[in-house]
């Protein structure tokens, strides 16, 4: 019984295309991130006020009203003083959330030490923070 000739290997090709892609995304990810962070937005000033007046967000990565928070700032949020609590591929608080107390997201620190849990609107965090809404 003869033996079956081998085929040829596509291994390297593949390999060259997996490369290929990867720098691919990693440039279209330069372009976006440049794209993005010089970004404006309408509570661009609001944001920064925040943060001069040590307002500061807990959040998770994984928790969709966080996500809804954020999505209220948009571009804005970048100014944000804010923490994440959690802890990348797992299910876990960083021990900086931990001992801060934090248990629900998103919380909102002010500086005052009150806190508020959940997402606030803008007119709400204005009126905690004594922020104006411009």
């Amino acid at each position: 019984m003869k033996a079956k000739p081998k085929e040829p290997s596509n291994r390297k090709e593949i390999i060259k295309l997996v490369i290929s892609l990867a720098v691919i995304a990693a440039a279209i990810g330069i372009w976006y991130g440049r794209r993005h962070s010089g970004e404006t937005s309408v509570y661009d000033s609001f944001a920064r006020c925040l943060t001069q007046k040590n307002t500061m967000m807990y959040g998770l990565y994984w928790c969709e009203h966080c996500a809804e928070q954020k999505e209220l700032f948009g571009a804005a949020f970048r100014l944000i003083k804010y923490q994440e609590c959690g802890v990348k591929g797992q299910r876990a608080l960083v021990e900086t959330c931990k001992s801060a107390g934090v248990k629900n997201f998103p919380t909102w620190q002010f500086a005052d030490g009150q806190r508020r849990e959940g997402v606030m609107t803008m007119g709400q965090l204005s009126q905690m923070s004594g922020c104006p809404l411009e």
